[in-house]
């Protein structure tokens, strides 16, 4: 740390704190091996090569920083074009325990099973994880993708059927004892989504590469351990604070997830971001079909949209909560290359949606940026990625520190309703339900023990039964 650099930290090979922080070509970890190892794009996604079970099959695996399961596809598959044949693998374990994943797109079943792994560009050596063979899935494996499975990256609070099933990552930190941290570069800025060819990226496990940021990393804490959620404190839309209460841009969570394409915004954010870059952008009337992700806006070839649309900042709370720092991205990466229309014109998608329950840090702004995922100190770092460049130009900027002094101390709703405390309060309800129903039925059935000499005036009938008005 710097003196009066808040949470900027330059690394350096040695650092004291004892994470891998650097490149080792003589050790265990060789972060070099590990530089450009994924393929993809933003639109598609960004997948890793592995090799699953003995003999290997070798299959490409999607990124996803949202999720905690690691699955493959099981059986084949119109959209696929390789599965994992567990049959054919000597080392391949069935739990026998299905397991089903809902996304905010699409689904899966299957069955889990463990079986070793090995990764042609990443740590060295084969080991043993849990791994969900997809049995029957729904608008999961889409058309004109190239991976085959999804290796979820967050916490073991997200993982399914239950926490007790050890994620990936848990695994290899320790079978590998690498330390538990991971950082994740996407090199799609500017490119067009979904394009015939592949862009890189690299996923380094165990440490951060040098060669793959520029200046300083900035960090901000992990709030919760599930997602890796954070802490936004407010957005600019061209230098103009949009002047919303920060628990807006965290409701009901905000979080980093490298499987989810756009920017994704609450619903009272997005509004006032749209607003926002209509007023400022250089174009007098724009369709609203655009902003809404229903209709793609062209121009000629010649022409470049980008300069008629403004910059946009996310303020995330430093390590130090008295102070901020700001990602920015230009409009080379929100205002995204789609396809090409005859000879002349050159369409483009907006790269911003709405959302119900989450502020969604997606692909849109990832690819701006080198992403660490901190996990030994529960804070996700973020700086300029050398690959994040259009033209020549840089897209994303960070800058800091901003005193946090004109918001409130704390953006993020102090109950956390997440999953698995859902699944909790609910078990808790239905067993609370289940026992006052239980002790009605009794008092119901057993017989008085003192009898009561009824008169007229005593009789208890249809109309002042409390039983028939409760249940009525």
């Amino acid at each position: 740390l710097r003196p009066g650099s808040g949470s900027r930290q330059q690394d350096a090979p040695g650092a004291a704190d004892g994470l891998a922080l650097a490149s080792d070509p003589g050790g265990s970890l060789n972060f070099l091996a590990m530089v450009e190892n994924l393929q993809g794009d933003s639109g598609r996604g960004y997948y890793l090569e592995m090799l699953i079970g003995t003999p290997a099959q070798a299959l490409n695996i999607l990124v996803d920083t949202g999720s905690s399961n690691f699955a493959v596809a099981g059986v084949p598959d119109p959209d696929v074009t390789s599965y994992f044949n567990p049959e054919l693998s000597s080392t391949y374990r069935s739990e026998g325990i299905e397991v089903t994943v809902k996304y905010s797109q699409g689904s899966w079943t299957g069955v889990l099973g463990t079986d070793v792994i090995t990764m042609p560009k990443g740590l060295y050596g084969s080991y043993t994880i849990n791994i969900a063979t997809i049995l029957e899935s729904e608008n999961f494996f889409l058309p004109g993708v190239k991976w085959h499975g999804i290796l979820g990256l967050a916490y073991d609070a997200l993982a399914k059927p239950s926490s007790s099933v050890e994620t990936f990552f848990d695994s290899l930190v320790r079978q590998a004892k690498i330390p538990n941290i991971f950082s994740l570069q996407m090199c799609g800025a500017g490119l067009p989504v979904s394009g015939s060819g592949t862009n890189g990226g690299s996923l380094v496990l165990g440490g951060i590469e040098p060669s793959l940021y520029t200046g300083d990393i900035w960090y901000t804490p992990i709030k919760e351990e599930w997602y890796y959620q954070v802490e936004i404190l407010k957005l600019e839309v061209g230098g103009q604070n949009l002047e919303l209460d920060c628990r807006e841009y965290n409701a009901d969570k905000a979080i980093v997830d490298s499987g989810t394409t756009l920017l994704r915004l609450p619903e009272k954010v997005f509004s006032a971001v749209v607003q926002a870059i209509a007023r400022t952008s250089l174009i007098q009337e724009f369709s609203s079909d655009f902003w809404t992700g229903t209709q793609l806006a062209c121009w000629d070839r010649t022409e470049k949209p980008w300069s008629l649309f403004p910059k946009l900042s996310i303020y995330l709370r430093d390590e130090n909560s008295s102070r901020s720092f700001r990602i920015s991205i230009l409009p080379q990466l929100y205002i995204q290359p789609i396809l090409v229309i005859g000879d002349n014109l050159q369409c483009y998608r907006f790269g911003i949606s709405s959302s119900t329950n989450a502020l969604v840090i997606g692909a849109t702004v990832m690819e701006g940026f080198y992403v660490i995922f901190d996990r030994a100190q529960r804070r996700v770092g973020f700086a300029v990625s050398p690959c994040a460049e259009a033209d020549g130009s840089p897209v994303s900027e960070i800058e800091g520190p901003f005193t946090t002094a004109d918001v409130a101390s704390n953006c993020v709703s102090s109950v956390s309703f997440h999953e698995p405390v859902l699944w909790i309060a609910s078990y808790a309800l239905m067993s609370l339900c289940g026992i006052i129903l239980l002790v009605l039925i009794v008092l119901l059935l057993i017989p008085p023990r003192c009898q009561h000499r009824y008169t007229d005036n005593d009789v208890v009938n249809d109309e002042s039964s409390l039983v028939r008005h409760r249940w009525k």
